[in-house]
């Protein structure tokens, strides 16, 4: 408990919720309709050997995870040093052996954590149904279907999520997200044609 006592310690003196909020919805939306785009894609083109699809869109993933984590970390770990910096600067004194160093430290970890592994988590609920179908669990239904559906559940809960934080109409919210994903699949049945 004292660890996670510290950690919103930190997040709180560096104001970096509201980044890690962020940071988990864009990043868990763009895992989610990047798997989503993939699955509409082998959806049209007639593509079954599930285990192509699967190591496709797991590759994908990856790639996001790795891309968050790397961007983030080197991003905020830059503008945690550079408030440090301008901290010291602005007490004249030296906070290396401060709450405020070890933010500097310890909050880029986080977010890139939350960056990097939000695209995943989502990515690895969508893809259930396709792990399903390969261990012959889901045989009734078509499982880049359930999977479609899966991804506009999920984008639509990330949806109603903002709503929450933003004191919007949840509905709403979640129909917005919902439209986005549904014109993204519609563009790439068009130019699948």
């Amino acid at each position: 408990m004292q660890v996670l006592q510290q950690v919103q310690f930190l997040l709180q003196i560096t104001h970096s919720r509201s980044i890690i909020r962020r940071y988990f919805v864009v990043n868990g939306f763009d895992g989610a309709l990047t798997i989503l785009g993939m699955i509409t894609g082998f959806q049209v083109s007639g593509e079954s050997n599930i285990h192509v699809i699967i190591s496709a869109c797991f590759g994908a993933a990856v790639a996001l995870t790795v891309s968050g984590l790397t961007s983030a970390y080197m991003s905020e770990a830059a503008e945690k040093q550079k408030d440090l910096s301008e901290l010291q600067e602005a007490m004249v004194a030296d906070l290396s052996d401060t709450n405020h160093a070890r933010a500097a430290k310890i909050v880029p970890f986080l977010v890139a954590a939350v960056n990097g592994f939000a695209p995943f988590l989502f990515s690895l609920l969508i893809l259930t149904p396709l792990w399903l179908a390969k261990a012959n669990l889901l045989v009734s239904v078509n499982p880049l279907v359930a999977a479609i559906l899966v991804a506009l559940m999920l984008i639509f809960l990330l949806g109603v999520f903002l709503g929450r934080v933003s004191g919007a109409f949840w509905l709403w919210s979640g129909v917005r997200t919902l439209i986005v994903a549904v014109l993204t699949m519609l563009v790439i049945m068009a130019c699948s044609v």
